[in-house]
């Protein structure tokens, strides 16, 4: 039952992050794809030769729809076709910004002529840039791209640009996070930053100039390294790790706190089918699919695991905060007949010790897949063990530590680290969801980059952040204004 529970959540998880954004599921051949996604756009055409602006947007958001599906095998078949498809895919979105009828119909028409030459095969065959495993020097390279459609103020070829980066990241992130966890950090940030400062209206070109400038400037040095050491490898899986170390052994000392012997299983399985899952899917990221086409997935997934993660630990820290009541967690040992858990509660330790090892296991085995190629086998698989070992003895201090505590001190120390990590995985989540451009990026100079909070200045990933901020202030000033209340009356 525990194992049927999890294997569904598992395929859930992944079913979503596939199926929200995944251009590799489309079929068919380059000009059947385009045939289909063309029908869109002849409605388009249809409505807005009527004066209908709004059904003709509706329309021709399907066909952008449609077209993110299949843009990768276009993409492949001919870069001239692709390039042409976005430039006039532009034209059309402004058309619809000036809501003039008449140039709106002109674009649609001039997209519909593009997408008919793709159809017949006019477009010559000429692959554009798809390495399936690109360097850091590459990844430099589309940057400086990305700059030259900046400079230009070409706002579609610069869009384009700066998205093929971002779904190439996935190839280098290893070798990034393996020198610099804060340069791993800054290049997330500002490939999310840099979007959204070129979807802007009117888009934001000098700013955007000066963070690929300083991108390019921080990520230069650490392209002049050849090869790494296992102390590189082992500084990966304990930066990566020791998030998900803390909400396992969280979980693992209040099970044994609470005198729960069954919870242990559940965390066990959860942690256990988060390690195998994500090998799993990094392992078919290696030998199925290319890097390029799964960066916008892996996002999806990472953000979408982190929010479910960040919701998870946000009812925990309520209900460890609740507890630490000494009077409060006797009553409800006796209420659950000297059962400190109830079932459900033994499910979402399970639930949310998979989510934690999920999302930090697929990033650290992709990190590691990054930098095989960089290292010789030997350091890796030392690394690994050096930092395998580290965090067991971390997970041993922890244990020792939090079992020697006192019941009170016990609960608010563990309901601030697992309210710690809620916000930090709401951050994180949100962030990805941005990267993979399923969550518009409001950027916002006021707010500080903060790693340690997953703080970054954007609006959309900040507010949620503060709104939990603001509730737990709420939730404790509240519990002490009625428990004086309450003293005062025993008093009285």
């Amino acid at each position: 039952m525990r194992k049927n529970l999890l294997l569904k959540i598992t395929i859930l998880l992944i079913i979503i992050g596939f199926g929200l954004h995944n251009p590799a599921m489309a079929a068919g051949s380059p000009s059947e794809d385009i045939k289909k996604a063309e029908v869109s756009v002849d409605q388009a055409i249809d409505f807005a030769s009527k004066g209908d602006l709004s059904e003709a947007e509706k329309a021709y958001d399907q066909f952008n729809k449609t077209w993110r599906q299949i843009e990768d095998g276009i993409k492949a078949n001919s870069a001239t076709a692709y390039r042409d498809i976005e430039s006039n895919m532009g034209k059309v979105v402004y058309a619809f910004t000036l809501k003039k009828q008449d140039q709106v119909l002109q674009a649609l028409q001039d997209l519909k002529a593009v997408n008919e030459k793709v159809a017949s095969g006019g477009y010559p065959k000429e692959p554009g840039f798809q390495k399936e495993d690109i360097t850091l020097d590459d990844f430099i390279l589309l940057l400086q791209e990305t700059k030259k459609e900046v400079s230009d103020q070409n706002q579609t070829g610069a869009l384009a640009s700066i998205k093929q980066a971002s779904g190439s990241w996935l190839s280098v992130e290893g070798v990034v996070v393996a020198q610099s966890a804060s340069v791993y950090s800054d290049t997330e940030r500002d490939l999310v930053t840099i979007q959204a400062m070129l979807a802007a209206n009117p888009p934001n070109y000098k700013e955007a100039n000066q963070t690929i400038d300083n991108m390019v400037k921080y990520l230069t040095p650490l392209a002049n390294k050849s090869e790494y050491t296992y102390w590189d490898a082992a500084m990966i899986l304990i930066r990566e790790g020791l998030e998900a170390l803390l909400v396992v052994i969280a979980l693992m000392s209040f099970v044994k706190k609470s005198g729960e012997t069954k919870g242990k299983g559940w965390i066990w399985t959860g942690v256990l089918a988060g390690l195998g899952v994500s090998v799993i899917l990094a392992l078919v990221v290696k030998f199925v699919i290319s890097s390029g086409a799964f960066g916008n997935n892996n996002a999806l997934i990472a953000g979408w695991t982190g929010v479910f993660a960040a919701v998870m630990l946000l009812y925990m820290s309520y209900w460890l905060h609740s507890q630490s009541n000494i009077a409060d967690w006797n009553r409800y040992i006796r209420e659950k007949s000297q059962t400190a858990l109830t079932t459900g509660k033994l499910v979402s330790l399970g639930v949310l010790a998979f989510l934690a090892v999920f999302r930090e296991g697929t990033e650290t085995v992709l990190f590691y897949i990054g930098m095989a190629s960089q290292i010789k086998l030997q350091s890796l698989f030392i690394g690994f063990l050096i930092g395998a070992a580290i965090l067991g003895i971390l997970a041993y201090l922890m244990v020792f530590v939090g079992l020697k505590l006192p019941l009170r001190p016990f609960f608010m120390v563990s309901s601030v680290i697992v309210f710690y990590l809620c916000i930090k995985f709401t951050g994180m989540g949100i962030h990805s969801l941005q990267l993979a451009g399923f969550i518009p990026t409001t950027n916002a100079q006021s707010i500080p980059s903060i790693d340690f909070f997953a703080l970054y200045p954007s609006w959309e990933s900040t507010i949620p952040q503060v709104i939990l901020v603001l509730g737990a202030v709420i939730i404790i000033l509240s519990k002490k204004i009625k428990s004086k209340k309450l003293i005062a009356a025993n008093n009285n």
